[in-house]
């Protein structure tokens, strides 16, 4: 979903139609709107190309662009989203979820999916 909303706004800020993007890279434009639309996953090959195109390193594409260090002795650093950061936030305020995860994280996701699902 983010790889969709960020080649959409990178699409439009370069002054690129789908099917110009399209041709830069080799897909179709139908191709372009299904990634920009979730519906459709570009190869590694298409990603690369992307990147290049549009001037911002695939990592950026695919949201991994805020590295995030943890606390403690740990040295170790992750990279995530804005929307991702968010989401593991907005959890933490929910006492009960965030303690869930930490206990049984399958039964987390379960009760997770099923809320999303209403």
């Amino acid at each position: 979903m983010l790889l969709g909303k960020r080649l959409k706004e990178l699409r439009i800020s370069n002054g690129l139609t789908q099917r110009e993007l399209g041709e830069r890279v080799n897909v179709t434009k139908v191709s372009i709107c299904c990634y920009e639309n979730g519906t459709r996953v570009p190869t590694l090959d298409t990603l690369t190309k992307l990147g290049k195109v549009l001037n911002v390193d695939v990592d950026y594409l695919l949201g991994y662009d805020n590295p995030v260090k943890p606390k403690g002795k740990k040295k170790k650093t992750t990279s995530m989203a804005e929307e991702e950061i968010a989401f593991v936030m907005g959890l933490r305020k929910l006492e009960d979820i965030h303690n869930l995860i930490i206990e049984d994280p399958n039964k987390a996701i379960d009760i997770i999916s099923k809320r999303l699902e209403d």
